[in-house]
């Protein structure tokens, strides 16, 4: 890393520590739109769970509003001439929320974790690493299976977050019900569907920093309940605040809303070939996938749901995405299409389709207008509300035929896709399985050049519309709503709340 950008940093972080104290401490509270799964980064797969792991446990990389790769945990890194290796030097003085040291050792052990707990979701994140070396008691060195231009992307999500060793050894798979991490706050309390408790945690590296003595996350599904409580002064911070509802935060004085462009992608998973609901017409023959695509305008949902703040979508990045593959715009609707398709496919007189949506606003909304589309082409689609937490766990489980189902995104484009659609990757609920696509991912991911990389996704992504184990519909933008007294606040594409040098001025 540059002498420049080391010393921004450093300039950064001091200007962060001089911020001005608020004149009193505060216990925040935000509302999430719905609760968080295990508590546990290498289990856990929600967005909102994601939100509480920024105040809760530390990486080992972050990063800026901008996308640029930041020091978190680790200092500085070099990577070797052949890419087959990244050294990292590590921050000193950081312990975890039970006083276990955070060092190389610790490192080693995470990353170990990750590999190999059965439970874990971070193996195919992680797959690269073939071994660690403890170099010293702050440096430690990553031996890669060959170059991967997606693992530093990596190390500032979930798979970089770093946990107790001494905590994640003694609790085994049920570490979630008592995270140990290092960041600025530690667990206190979860009542499930209630809230999320944390603490501010005195021996934080960058103490400084925080500003609250605690912070609540509450799980508020209902947009319009999220705002009134907004209002009402219940709650001091929303995220995801509803398109439908900006003209009334904007009209109030006392709310300051921000957003950004998210990084993901909303859509609706097929059940392809996991367990036995896998073998039905929607995952045995892709022209019914198909049908259901051309079926749908997709301009008109982004008018009709989201009053336009939004962007149409028919792939894993968003138009505006300098990976998106323009030879494949957003289809326009064609109901003649979609029903020559599924005559085709033998159900010239119509079909019935089962699709599992998260039981919040904006998602019901979203497939109601996706419903009447699809059943002027003859799919009948009947949906079946779910908590999200248990939507989640019955797509995994395979327990479903389809499912609206988004990803908040990732820096990467890697992290968009591979873990969805690879052979066994770790978040792929449909079980889809191409060798064809399984070779295009895997060199993207060693390709050391974007152009070389753009070529590898543009041709995975041709077979990936032919098959549309994942049906993309819209990118949504991040729009948050917050208390004027909250000062700091800093929006950023992952969709993510950072507390550090935000403060509460009355």
């Amino acid at each position: 890393m540059s002498h420049l950008k080391t010393a921004m940093i450093t300039a950064l972080l001091g200007a962060t520590a001089l911020s001005a104290s608020p004149a009193f401490a505060k216990d925040l509270r935000i509302a999430l739109q719905s609760d968080a799964d295990v508590l546990d980064p290498d289990q856990s797969r929600t967005f909102v769970g994601r939100i509480v792991y920024a105040s809760l446990c530390d990486k080992l990389v972050d990063i800026t509003p901008d996308l640029e790769i930041i020091p978190q945990l680790a200092n500085s890194w070099t990577t070797s001439d052949d890419g087959t290796s990244i050294t990292m030097q590590l921050r000193e003085g950081v312990v975890f929320h039970d006083g276990t040291p955070f060092n190389a050792e610790a490192v080693a052990a995470n990353i170990t974790r990750s590999q190999t707990l059965d439970e874990s979701r971070r193996k195919s994140e992680l797959k690269s690493i073939t071994s660690t070396e403890v170099t010293g008691e702050y440096e430690i060195k990553l031996n890669l299976a060959g170059p991967d231009a997606t693992l530093l992307a990596q190390l500032a999500d979930r798979a970089g977050m770093m946990v107790s060793p001494t905590a994640a050894a003694a609790a085994g798979a049920d570490f979630g019900l008592n995270p140990v991490c290092s960041g600025p706050f530690s667990f206190t309390e979860r009542v499930a569907q209630d809230k999320i408790v944390l603490t501010r945690f005195a021996d934080y590296w960058n103490a400084d920093a925080i500003h609250f003595d605690s912070v609540t996350f509450l799980p508020i599904p209902d947009t319009t309940v999220r705002l009134a409580n907004l209002q009402s002064g219940d709650i001091d911070m929303l995220e995801r605040l509803a398109a439908t509802d900006l003209g009334q935060a904007n009209a109030d004085a006392n709310i300051v809303v921000a957003d950004a462009v998210s990084l993901g992608y909303q859509g609706i998973t097929f059940n392809i070939n996991n367990g036995e609901k896998g073998d039905n017409p929607w995952g045995n023959d892709k022209r019914l996938r198909q049908a259901l695509s051309y079926a749908i305008d997709r301009e008109a949902i982004n008018q009709v749901v989201f009053e336009g703040a939004f962007a149409a979508g028919n792939q894993s990045f968003p138009p505006t995405s300098p990976w998106y593959n323009s030879d494949y715009p957003v289809p326009p609707r064609d109901v003649e299409k979609a029903k020559a398709l599924l005559a085709e496919a033998g159900f010239a007189d119509g079909i019935d389709l089962e699709v599992q949506v998260p039981n919040t606003t904006v998602p019901l909304q979203l497939m109601q207008v996706v419903q009447a589309m699809a059943a002027e082409a003859g799919i009948n689609i009947s949906l079946t509300s779910k908590e999200f937490a248990t939507l989640l766990a019955d797509q995994s489980a395979g327990d479903y035929i389809a499912s609206q189902i988004g990803w908040s995104g990732r820096v990467d484009p890697d992290g968009n896709n591979h873990q969805f659609v690879t052979t066994n990757g770790g978040i792929n609920d449909s079980k889809f399985s191409d060798p064809k696509v399984d070779e295009l991912m895997n060199a993207a991911r060693v390709a050391p050049t974007v152009a070389e990389r753009k070529a590898l996704y543009d041709e995975a992504m041709v077979i990936m519309l032919d098959e549309l184990p994942r049906l993309f519909l819209y990118h949504q933008k991040w729009i948050w709503a917050y208390n004027d007294s909250l000062k700091g606040f800093t929006p950023y594409p992952d969709g993510m709340i950072r507390l550090e040098g935000v403060t509460w001025e009355e």
